[in-house]
């Protein structure tokens, strides 16, 4: 009995011992992750200070640049005028229509240099309330401009700069102006005048209030010198706290740091009432060179950051309570574990002939297309578990690239089943269908019946038009692919639909875009973005996008996602993956057509046409010395497929065209069909079955059965609101 008591009580020694150790772990956790989102918050700051003074200066800078743009615009009209001195003032008021913020503009002509108007002459223009004033302004004793530092530098430089902001009276009151100047020269280079535009900076004050980091934070403006330029209002910040800082950014004994991406410097400060901040400051980078200044305080940077730790010990101490439960359900948990462990050793062996049969159903040949150069497929899926919820697949119809990529909720057998029926459905709704908003429509139609699991795919699906490099998709909840091309990597745009298997009654809408020859597409399924190291950290979109840009563009599809695998694999490490990952790379190749032959014609849509469009086929046809069988094929197809456009294409009573050009590299003969008319996609419509006899079989289907039978390919795309149907034909064999 004693022996019972003691290991009792040694028991809960160890289990207080071992609570004791969890609080204070847990304390030091939370001291750490308080420090470390210091350190983020930090930098979240100084990330968001650079954004702040780029944007203020970019602001600034783009004003700036469109007065210089206005000025440079009107150079001609300035050079067409130097003959005539008074058309000259005409030319400083439409310096000033040209934009709204210019307050006034002048030419400044060298002395002497039209004797008739004086020693000098200096027409000049400015806005007032009545609209614009525009005069002469007379030499004296107070305005001999060459005499003004302005001219001097440009008579010794000859080059275009901004002044510094300077106050001016107006009839609306002070406002802060500056000069830009710029030479004018005569046709033998010589310079000759000054032309000036005088810019508001009034502006500024107000922009610099219209939006803050935080409530109590604000923004400056300051010359190269230091001089204040703009500053907030003063009913929101006082004009002591913005002469402190303009005093501290001045001060040359002020520590200074540069901060860690060393695009600004800042200041650290603490005010009289104990409120500490910083100021961070950057020149401008482009003429002129002046100063944006933000500054932010402590407690509004850090402030939530204090709250959120004491909220998070309330909630520790509420955690211990719950721990001693946790120990004892653990210790069950154990015990059902091993049992549990013994049941999965036969289900694993269960699972692994399954993900055989799995793997079988995914293409597994690459190349699959050995004899195309237009186009390289190669395609990777690694499973979590013994079965996985990822597919992918693609195949070719009538010079078209039909793929998919999808990832199925959840993991294990249900998610690999369901996987298997979506591939399935796949294959058989695009095998007569070439817009992928309604093979995805098919799909979700198909999944919801039925699903009482609630089980739904995410999943893209493209259509790539081999011939134009034309791509069509739909996107159902997945990640967007990327495109590699030779200028850049981009994320293809894609609208916001819900995965298949949700609602019924979701309406997908198809997208559009243009594949560059040499460009590769990208598509994953979210193992390999959500893949995780061993603490927990995620792979993310940021590392995949930096991978992909690392990537040559010579790089084929199998070595892009060898490249991306080795990426992850590297960052996982020893880490066991917790999701299927699944990547399939398009690289899309056309090689040039050189044609030897290419002629076009136009007809109307009307049946007496056909003679030309005979002749001109019997053009094209002995210019590429066809054989008479093969001439006869092919205008019996091109007629057929053109006298269809001519019947349907066009309401009746509506005058349409029909354009057929033809282009020949002596090899291939290339006929294109376009018309603005009803949309019509012959490639998807059944064809009439000829074993019926004729009161059984439906009408028509029979001149789509012909074009098809006489020519090699047929191919259908709808851009721009015009059918283009293409008929190719093998003739090097002719």
């Amino acid at each position: 009995m004693t022996y019972q008591w003691f290991s009792k009580k040694l028991g809960g020694w160890r289990s207080l011992g071992f609570v004791i150790a969890t609080a204070v772990l847990l304390e030091l956790i939370s001291a750490i992750q308080y420090y470390y989102a210091h350190y983020l918050l930090e930098n979240e700051l100084e990330e968001r200070v650079q954004i702040e003074l780029f944007s203020k200066s970019k602001m600034l800078h783009y004003t700036l640049s469109s007065a210089e743009t206005s000025l440079n615009e009107h150079l001609w009209d300035i050079q067409r005028n130097l003959n005539e001195p008074d058309s000259l003032f005409a030319v400083t008021q439409r310096l000033i229509e040209a934009n709204s913020k210019i307050h006034g503009a002048f030419l400044a002509f060298i002395p002497d240099y039209y004797p008739q108007k004086g020693h000098l002459f200096e027409p000049y223009a400015y806005k007032t309330n009545n609209g614009i004033v525009v005069e002469q302004l007379s030499e004296n004793d107070t305005h001999d401009y060459t005499k003004h530092p302005a001219y001097q530098r440009m008579e010794a430089e000859k080059k275009a700069f901004w002044s510094d902001p300077y106050q001016y009276v107006t009839e609306e009151g002070p406002q802060s102006l500056t000069t830009y100047s710029y030479p004018i020269c005569d046709r033998d280079g010589h310079f000759i005048a000054i032309c000036g535009i005088d810019l508001s900076l009034t502006w500024l004050g107000d922009t610099l209030n219209t939006r803050h980091m935080y409530p109590s934070s604000f923004n400056l403006f300051m010359t190269e010198s230091g001089n204040l330029i703009a500053a907030p209002n003063k009913d929101s910040v006082s004009v002591e706290r913005v002469n402190r800082v303009v005093s501290m950014i001045k001060d040359s004994t002020v520590a200074r740091s540069l901060t860690d991406n060393q695009r600004s410097t800042e200041i650290a400060f603490t005010e009289d009432n104990g409120d500490q901040g910083y100021i961070y400051y950057a020149h401008m980078s482009d003429d002129p060179h002046w100063l944006v200044a933000v500054v932010c305080y402590d407690d509004e940077v850090y402030g939530s950051l204090a709250k959120m730790r004491r909220h998070i010990l309330l909630l520790m101490v509420a955690g211990f309570l719950l721990l001693g439960l946790i120990i004892i359900r653990t210790i069950r948990n154990m015990l059902r574990l091993k049992q549990a462990e013994i049941k999965e050793e036969r289900i694993n062996s269960e699972l692994r002939v399954a993900k055989e049969i799995q793997l079988q159903m995914l293409p597994k040949q690459f190349p699959p297309y050995p004899n195309r150069k237009d186009i390289d497929i190669f395609g990777s899926l690694v499973t979590a578990r013994e079965v996985g919820g990822d597919l992918f697949d693609f195949f070719l119809r009538d010079e078209k690239l039909f793929f998919c990529i999808g990832d199925v909720s959840g993991k294990g057998t249900p998610s690999a089943m369901l996987m298997a029926v979506t591939h399935a459905l796949f294959r058989s709704a695009s095998a007569h269908e070439n817009n992928p908003a309604r093979i995805m429509q098919a799909l979700n139609e198909a999944s919801c019946q039925g699903n009482d699991s609630n089980m739904f795919v995410t999943m893209f699906i493209g259509v790539l038009d081999l011939p134009t490099g034309h791509l069509r998709y739909c996107n159902a909840g997945h990640d967007a692919p990327f495109i590699l091309s030779h200028e850049a990597l981009n994320a293809v745009e894609c609208k916001p639909h819900l995965p298949i298997g949700v609602f019924e009654d979701i309406k997908y809408n198809q997208q559009e875009c243009q594949l560059e020859p040499g460009s590769t597409l990208f598509l994953y399924t979210d193992g390999l973005t959500e893949a995780k190291n061993s603490l927990r950290e995620l792979y993310g979109l940021p590392r995949t996008e930096t991978v992909l840009a690392s990537c040559s563009r010579q790089l084929t599809p199998k070595e892009i996602i060898e490249v991306v695998s080795k990426a992850v694999h590297l960052f996982v490490g020893d880490a066991e993956q917790s999701d299927d990952l699944t990547m399939l790379a398009i690289r899309y190749t056309p090689t040039a057509f050189e044609s030897i032959l290419s002629q076009t014609l136009t007809l109307k849509n009307d049946v007496h046409e056909v003679p030309r469009l005979h002749d001109f086929l019997k053009s094209v046809s002995k210019q590429l010395n066809m054989k008479d069988p093969l001439a006869a094929q092919l205008r019996l197809a091109v007629e057929e497929a053109v006298v269809n456009v001519m019947d349907y294409a066009y309401p009746t009573g509506i005058e349409g065209y029909v354009t057929i050009e033809a282009i020949s590299n002596g090899k291939q003969l290339r006929v294109i069909i376009t018309d603005s008319g009803i949309p019509f996609d012959p490639t998807i419509q059944e064809k009439a079955d000829i074993s019926l006899t004729a009161e059984e079989r439906r009408i028509g289907g029979l001149g789509i059965l012909l074009v098809r039978d006489l020519m090699d390919t047929v191919n259908y795309e709808r851009t721009d609101g015009k059918n283009i149907l293409t008929l190719i034909k093998e003739i090097s064999n002719s």
